[in-house]
């Protein structure tokens, strides 16, 4: 990895120090349309369990915990830096204990089998050290029937192509790619 590649990381991929402070202020601007459409294509119901992986600045949990208010939000993300910035975000639901965040990894998610029955990352699938483990992890922590939303923008670095097989492979069904000019989103259901 090269320098320039080192900086993004530390700004975006893997938050850390100023620049981590510095980019979580950036993805909170710049994520949000993203997340509150991926949240819409996910059809998020008043009652729903939620899991955001690689929540960020928390921008997306806050949106989740308006479409769930009767339900359960809750992110992993593997930043300290973000911890902190998603956890001043969202102070009041956290207080109220309708929003739980966590430091950790999607590949070792540490939740219960067949918690969620919704789960999306933004902007993060690309960032994971192995995609494959941290697909199959979320379909453990998904309740049968629950949907996936993949969501990237388009200055992601992610591009579309085998995203589908990527989650077929993993044991989801039913998947499919939804594109804009400005992002795009791979949804999937675990039978």
């Amino acid at each position: 990895m090269g320098a320039f590649e080192r900086v993004l990381m530390r700004a975006f991929g893997r938050p850390e120090g100023i620049l981590g402070r510095l980019g979580g202020t950036v993805m909170a601007r710049l994520n949000q349309p993203c997340a509150a459409w991926v949240i819409g294509l996910l059809e998020i119901r008043q009652h729903d369990r939620v899991l955001e992986i690689g929540f960020g600045p928390g921008a997306g949990i806050q949106l989740l915990a308006a479409a769930a208010p009767s339900g359960q939000v809750d992110g992993i993300d593997p930043s300290q830096e973000m911890l902190a910035q998603a956890t001043a975000r969202n102070a009041v639901a956290i207080a109220r204990g309708r929003v739980g965040l966590r430091i950790g990894s999607v590949e070792r998610l540490p939740f219960e089998d067949s918690t969620f029955d919704k789960v999306l990352a933004i902007n993060s699938m690309q960032v994971w050290p192995d995609a494959e483990t941290g697909l199959a992890a979320i379909r453990r922590a998904m309740k049968a029937g629950g949907a996936v939303a993949l969501g990237f923008t388009t200055y992601s670095g992610q591009q579309p192509g085998g995203l589908i097989e990527r989650l077929t492979a993993a044991g989801f069904v039913e998947a499919k790619l939804i594109e804009t000019e400005k992002a795009f989103c791979v949804l999937a259901v675990k039978p």
